[in-house]
């Protein structure tokens, strides 16, 4: 969902993006030229990440370097970036901000991308095939119950009303915690009272790894995997690998 536009009556020539999901989608509309500045968190594609002028992290925006940039358009999201930022941004340039709870949200921001920096028929040709590949309608049965988590000390896990809840259906799980608003923090008790079936440790933001995997008690009857967190919660061109990835990983879940 589109929170603000900036109306502009020109195509920008110097953006910066402090979302890394769409870095990667500026990138693969072809915008290599017309982007100047990305966040240290951008690492896709790669020699964007090593040749792009980086302006902090998403959470705090070095305004300095921004500045020295001078940019026509800056993107920015209302989930990753800090409402104090935004607004400092928005008095200055114009301002992208976006708000993606769903892969229906995400084909729009694609779409309107497309239009915003004159990439409209890659943008259009981009959102058809996605939607080719994950069609409104997903198989409701032999789903698998699962706690998605994104964070430890204190464990977080995700609401029913986030985009990875949206990529977790699609992939043939169903969030325990789906009732849930946003990011709850939630105990190893409600974990193990959970019907979950499988805790996936995702690769971010907090760097799940396999040690973390023996640090965790469960239930016998519960399985860990580690997820790739980037096939769930990007809203961009990634999108385009998340459904194989989806399928190995229940391929693998099926196996244990």
């Amino acid at each position: 969902m589109l929170l603000k536009y900036p109306g502009l009556n020109y195509v920008p020539q110097k953006i910066i993006s402090l979302v890394p999901s769409q870095t990667e989608l500026l990138h693969y509309l072809g915008l290599e030229n017309e982007t100047i500045g990305i966040t240290k968190f951008c690492i896709h594609p790669h020699e964007w990440f090593i040749t792009k002028k980086r302006v902090g992290g998403t959470k705090n925006i070095d305004h300095k370097k921004i500045a020295t940039l001078h940019p026509d358009l800056v993107i920015a999201n209302k989930e990753e970036n800090t409402k104090e930022d935004i607004e400092t941004l928005s008095a200055k340039y114009p301002v992208w901000l976006t708000d993606i709870h769903n892969l229906a949200g995400a084909l729009e921001m694609i779409r309107d991308i497309g239009k915003l920096t004159a990439r409209n028929h890659e943008a259009m040709a981009l959102a058809k095939l996605l939607k080719k590949l994950y069609p409104l309608h997903f198989k409701k049965t032999g789903r698998i119950a699962v706690v998605y988590l994104i964070w430890k000390d204190p464990f977080m896990t995700v609401g029913g009303d986030t985009f990875i809840n949206s990529m977790l259906e699609y992939a043939g799980f169903d969030n325990v915690f789906s009732d849930l608003s946003r990011y709850p923090v939630i105990s190893m008790e409600d974990i193990n009272n959970s019907a979950a079936r499988i805790i996936l440790l995702s690769s971010e933001p907090y760097p799940f790894k396999e040690k973390h995997l023996k640090q965790m008690t469960l239930d016998t009857n519960k399985k860990i995997v580690l997820a790739d967190g980037e096939m769930f919660s990007w809203y961009g061109s990634r999108l385009l690998y998340a459904k194989e990835y989806f399928k190995k990983i229940m391929d693998h879940i099926h196996s244990i």
